[in-house]
């Protein structure tokens, strides 16, 4: 690694996550105080950020997030970074306020790199709607990057991950394949028009996605990060829901399939198998699509449980929005699967 230029670094972007299992067994350690009723969402359930009731109309969200590069381009990497950590916020029917940055970076690079990382979190800040007011730095020996956000929404209109109902509609509002194409660029081997399309996946807030949530029935909703897609749709089913899963209306970036064929894998995938694939039946599923649906997602899309009457009217709007939005699956009551994965809708 040449002194003063972004590489990737090991397991970048959200594949940095530490595994589900691992996490688990340290959070379950920790000592919980007394019951604060005005903490409406914690860690206990696994969301995406936490809500705190501040009056009867309004309830502050707070999230962070942040990792190694996963591109090589600075400004990529901060705009990828940025849109990563604002996406709680949405997946918890939020409106992004404040935004605080949280940089790692060595003395010795140039710091021109640093101000091009900054720049590109700056601009989705701003793109979110929200006020970039301030940060925290500290000199290491690799790149690190993300935010720590702030936003609100009305305690009564929270959109939880666990919250979904037998019969609702699964949509998801991003294609899949970020992770696996990340690491077949790191060895030169992702197809240029795939790796264009997970970079504008990527950099592509949540927010036209979480705008078109509102005007429709929502029961449960998630972002679809590290833990790949089976692993959040797992949490989603919170121990007293099952689902169906079409892989045939999956939607999956271009070259995604071709690279999992060729075994461009990485080791975040295989802890997010070991940790949900437990949880799941595959009926005639390809391994390269197995594959695809525990890829972590890096800055992935919104995975939203609909009321069935909703859903048609939910995706039109979506597309509309020219998300590769999809109608994936289906909620059902509690049995002996929790996720069966389908080739097709029965």
């Amino acid at each position: 690694m040449s002194e003063g230029k972004i590489t990737f670094c090991k397991g970048g972007g959200c594949t940095a996550k530490l595994g589900a299992q691992a996490l688990n067994r340290v959070l379950s350690l920790l000592p919980r105080g007394e019951k604060d009723p005005d903490l409406l969402v914690g860690y206990s359930s696994r969301d995406d950020a936490a809500v705190y009731r501040l009056t009867d109309e309004v309830a502050f969200v707070q999230t962070l997030d942040f990792f190694p590069p996963m591109v090589e381009d600075p400004y990529l990497f901060g705009q990828i970074a940025a849109a990563n950590a604002l996406s709680d916020i949405y997946a918890m029917g939020g409106t992004v306020k404040t935004a605080l940055n949280i940089v790692c970076f060595p003395e010795k690079w140039d710091l021109n790199i640093l101000g091009e990382i900054l720049r590109g979190g700056s601009e989705k800040v701003i793109e979110a709607g929200g006020s970039l007011a301030g940060g925290h730095s500290i000199a290491d020996s690799d790149v690190k990057y993300g935010l720590s956000v702030t936003g609100v929404v009305h305690p009564d209109h929270i959109w939880t991950n666990d919250t979904g109902r037998p019969g609702d509609k699964l949509i998801l509002t991003k294609a899949l394949g970020v992770g696996i194409l990340c690491t077949a660029e790191r060895v030169g081997e992702a197809p240029p028009e795939g790796m264009e399309a997970a970079i504008r996946s990527m950099t592509t807030l949540n927010k036209a996605a979480a705008q078109c949530c509102h005007h429709f029935e929502i029961h449960a909703c998630t972002d679809v990060t590290g833990f790949s897609f089976l692993g959040h749709l797992h949490e989603m089913m919170g121990g007293r829901l099952s689902c169906r899963i079409f892989a045939d209306q999956v939607p999956v970036l271009p070259g995604a399939i071709a690279c999992a064929d060729e075994f461009l894998l990485t080791a975040a995938a295989q802890r997010n198998r070991n940790h949900a694939g437990r949880y799941v039946c595959f009926e005639n599923i390809p391994f390269a699509m197995e594959e695809v649906l525990f890829d972590p997602q890096t800055s992935g899309g919104l995975l939203v449980a609909v009321s069935p009457e909703h859903a048609d009217g939910l995706l039109e709007e979506l597309r509309a929005c020219k998300l590769p939005a999809a109608i994936v699956g289906e909620i059902c009551d509690r049995n002996e699967v929790e996720i069966r994965v389908l080739g097709h809708a029965e």
